[in-house]
């Protein structure tokens, strides 16, 4: 589990610099260049290494530095309140690609129960495209205090009581599908 939370958090270490930066100061230039920086210098640090890099976190950077740029360009805090949207959305029509939760789950179970690891991964997509449905939706009353609260807590929470959930239900399945094979 621990591996698994260490891979969420690399894979979305540049959107939580971002949010946690421009709550800090109110900033959008500084903790959009910070976040674009931070996106750069993983991708880098893990090429030095000689690490390779997961299909998300390529997506992740490309996000980072095509809605950065976008922010920073117009300084409008209206693409601020939008950008964790389309970040929900792109994340989303990424994890439609068949398998991509593979190798975020412990061999066993990637091993056991590979059907539903690819349906849990569908499972996060719809999670995906409703919290960015629910973004715009926070984005359009204008209210900067909602917003924050709905990316911060709203969407956090929705994300690790999902993780939760997929933990306790993979757990389950797995111990039945073992318990079978011995039987």
């Amino acid at each position: 589990m621990r591996d698994v939370l260490i891979k969420l958090g690399t894979d979305f270490f540049s959107t939580l610099l971002f949010l946690a930066l421009y709550l800090t100061t109110g900033n959008v230039a500084l903790a959009t260049g910070v976040a674009i920086a931070g996106a750069a210098a993983q991708v880098i640090y893990a090429r030095v290494k000689g690490e390779a890099s997961g299909f998300m976190a390529y997506a992740s950077l490309a996000l980072v530095i095509v809605l950065g740029s976008a922010a920073l360009l117009t300084n409008d805090p209206r693409f601020v309140l939008a950008k964790p949207a389309i970040a929900h959305f792109a994340i989303g029509a990424i994890m439609l690609k068949r398998g991509w939760m593979l190798r975020y789950v412990p061999p066993i179970v990637a091993e056991t129960i590979p059907q539903y690891v690819t349906l849990a991964g569908y499972a996060w997509a719809a999670l995906m495209f409703a919290l960015g449905l629910g973004t715009i939706a926070v984005a359009l009353t204008g209210d900067m205090k909602l917003w924050a609260i709905y990316v911060s807590v709203i969407a956090v929470g929705a994300k690790v009581a999902a993780f939760a959930a997929q933990y306790i239900v993979f757990r389950i399945l797995v111990i039945n599908r073992l318990r079978t094979i011995k039987a």
